[in-house]
Order: structure tokens, then sequence, then C-alpha cells
């Protein structure tokens, strides 16, 4: 499995971690920035990630800021991609079963490295269960091809 990530200035340091942990991990992954705390505008980092899941170059992706959400905001723009903000391991394994999310979004300043470490886990070991939820997902798709996305 290939992982996109990415970070503005306040996700940065969860960043760090998870791409620890996805190096002991075995995962291949590629590091879309920011390398610093500086301030930078999160879409910059958000999109690019995004772009590089619904293109297919990657199979996942991961983005991180202060809260998780201007990210998973930017990522839901990018036709293809259904981000999850999730800030638990029941949320991560229910938006990979049910809407076969394929970028999953954390906030530093909301949930703890820990915390945040058994999220990822929890969300790249889980498959889409496909079924009824296969049917969802594609009235989404729809949803995405009627407004021009």
């Amino acid at each position: 499995m290939k992982i996109a990530i990415a970070a503005d200035h306040g996700g940065y340091k969860l960043k760090q971690e998870i791409i620890k942990y996805l190096e002991q991990q075995g995962y291949q992954y590629k590091d879309f920035g920011t390398y610093s705390e500086e301030s930078v505008d999160y879409p910059d980092y958000a999109l690019p990630v995004a772009r590089a899941v619904a293109s297919g170059e990657f199979d996942r992706g991961i983005i991180c800021c202060g809260t998780g959400i201007g990210v998973c905001i930017v990522a839901n723009k990018v036709p293809g991609v259904r981000a999850a903000l999730c800030h638990d391991t029941f949320s991560a394994q229910a938006s990979r079963e049910h809407n076969n999310a394929n970028v999953l979004t954390l906030g530093e300043r909301v949930i703890g490295s820990g915390l945040a470490l058994q999220i990822v886990e929890t969300w790249l070991q889980s498959q889409f269960a496909g079924g009824r939820h296969a049917r969802r997902v594609e009235k989404i798709n729809r949803i995405e091809q009627e407004y021009g996305c």
C-alpha cells in the first residue's frame, strides 16, 4: 500500500510521528510537506495529497492540521476523494468499512499522538465492506458527477 502524507504547521509534529509509524510498519509513503512548524496555508498541502490519491498514484492519504477540519474540507473538493476526519478508532474503522474513505484527516491539537497512531493503524488495516455500502458510495460518486466535481 502506497500512502501520501502531508500536514500544515499545526499538524507537523503529528505527521512526523505518523511517518515513524509508517516506516516501522514497512509502508511505502511520500511526504508532501510541510517540513517545519513555520506557518503555511493548509490547502497548499492537502490538495497535492488529495490529487495523488484521486489519480491512483497512491492508495490512501493521511493529512494533519490543527483540527483536521480544514484539510478534510480541501481534500473532499477533489473528485474521487472520500476524506474522513477521525478522532477515534470506531470512526476510523467505519470510515473504511462503510464509506471506503481513501483519505484520513487528523487534528494534532485535538488528539494526542498515541491515539492518533491507533487511529492510523485501525484505518490502514480496515477494508471496505462493500454490499449495501457500495450502493451508498456509488450515490456519492453520482453526486460528484451531477455537481461537476
